[in-house]
Order: structure tokens, then sequence, then C-alpha cells
């Protein structure tokens, strides 16, 4: 997991494509500290395995759905991109929870200065737009960005000084690509919240609701009543019934 808080930016060395596989090395230094083979680090905002490394740089795998996904592809030689380490568990959480999973690539349209602060508009697709909301937080080349306005086609975010000299955005053009990953909680509870065939929802449980069954008379549960706590003068549903008489059978064959 990833804060979106950008440690440094690196430079691309070399970028090795074919059809079966792409290589990525990236000249590096802060990340490297105390990096070792296999560890992650965010590129742009795309979570990458470091496969190699040397002092001053390190090499990483890009597979197919990363590049259909993200502006990893368009990269060059000599580009300048966003680096982030794993975060540490006894870290800071400066930004907002970044799985460094690229959920698609948004089009800079403008950037207007306001005061001290640059505002940056971005275009992006309605399925990603449905995530992005009014002072949240989504991640922009992996970093960690507060919503200052978001409208049916696109949206805008506001970089402090420091943000624009610490990380590349600023550095890019209007037209050009970014990558953009939504808030990842706002996708778990639309998912949760969805009804499916099967299993619980929350449609089931309610449905399934004690109070709504008819109650079943009052000594199927006397002989477990005393060892579940539950007053023998509260009927009990047919399911909770059940369930007390197999618990109670259970018991006694313990105790035999």
């Amino acid at each position: 997991m990833f804060t979106g808080i950008v440690e440094e930016m690196g430079t691309v060395r070399r970028l090795n494509q074919s059809p079966n596989r792409c290589e990525l090395e990236l000249s590096a230094a802060k990340v490297l500290e105390g990096t070792q083979i296999g560890d992650s680090i965010a590129v742009n905002g795309v979570c990458l395995t470091v496969i190699r490394m040397d002092k001053d740089h390190f090499t990483a795998d890009v597979m197919p759905e990363t590049l259909r996904r993200s502006n990893l592809g368009q990269l060059k030689t000599g580009s300048k991109v966003n680096l982030e380490r794993a975060m540490a568990a006894d870290g800071r959480f400066g930004g907002h929870i970044v799985a460094g999973h690229i959920d698609g690539t948004g089009t800079i349209r403008s950037m207007q200065p306001e005061g001290n602060a640059v505002l940056v508009t971005i275009s992006a697709a309605p399925e990603l737009l449905r995530y992005v909301v009014e002072k949240g937080s989504i991640a922009i080349d992996g970093i960690s960005l507060t919503v200052a306005k978001v409208s049916h086609t696109d949206f805008t975010v506001s970089l402090i000084p420091h943000t624009g000299e610490e990380t590349t955005l600023l550095k890019h053009r209007s037209g050009e690509i970014v990558n953009l990953e939504t808030d990842i909680i706002g996708k778990y509870v639309e998912k949760l919240m969805q009804p499916k065939s099967g299993g619980v929802t929350m449609a089931t449980a309610t449905a399934a609701w004690p109070s709504t069954e008819p109650l079943s008379p009052r000594p199927s549960c006397c002989s477990f009543s005393a060892r579940c706590g539950r007053s023998t003068s509260w009927p009990l549903p047919t399911w909770e019934s059940t369930a007390c008489s197999l618990a109670s059978s259970s018991a006694a064959g313990a105790t035999s």
C-alpha cells in the first residue's frame, strides 16, 4: 500500500518492450534506501516489483495489462516519473490509501494559476468520474491530491508550489495523459451494496430477521435456556429454537 506522497522523481534509463514482455529501468536514489529485490515501488502510481537493482537504479517488469491501463507505455529515455516506496507499518499516513492499481487514464485539459497554487483540470471517462467526489482524494500519477471540483466530464485539483516542484504533474502539457486511481473505499462500498444471487445481502438478511417469523412453542428451548442464559418466558422463533436444541444436544453429548 502507498499513500500518494511522492518521495522523489526518477528518470527512465531504458524501456524494453517486446510482444511478450516489457522491462523498465529507472534511475533513483532515495527509494532505493532499504529496498530489496521483490519489494514494491510505485512508478507514476503503478505498483511495480523490483527485479534487479544497483546503487543508483532499479529494473521492474511491466505486464501488458499495466501498459493498457496506464501511461507507462508512453515513457521514453529521459522521462521523469514519480516514485514512492510501499508504506512502512510505522510510517506516517500522509496522503490517502493508494493501492498502486491504476483504474485508467485522464487527459490534462488546462492549468490555471490561482494565487500561490495551480488549478489542473483533467478529463476522464464517466466510469472513472463516478468515483470522484468534491473534497475527496484521487491519485494522479501517484500523487495524492484533493478534488476541488468535479463535473460530468472532468475534475479539478489544486497544487501548492511544493507539490508542483517535487512531482511531475506541472511538467506535463495540455493533452498529455496521466494515470488515475480513484478512491478504493468507494469502489468497495459500491460492490458490497450491489445485490447478488446467493449468499447474504442486506435484503436477504432483513427478510430473515427473527421478528418476521412466527413464534414456536416455548418448551422447545427450555432444556438449553439455562446454558444459553435465555429467559424461558421469551418465546423463540423456529430458527433460533432449532439452533438452541442442536446446541443443547451437543452440550449433553460433551458431558456424557
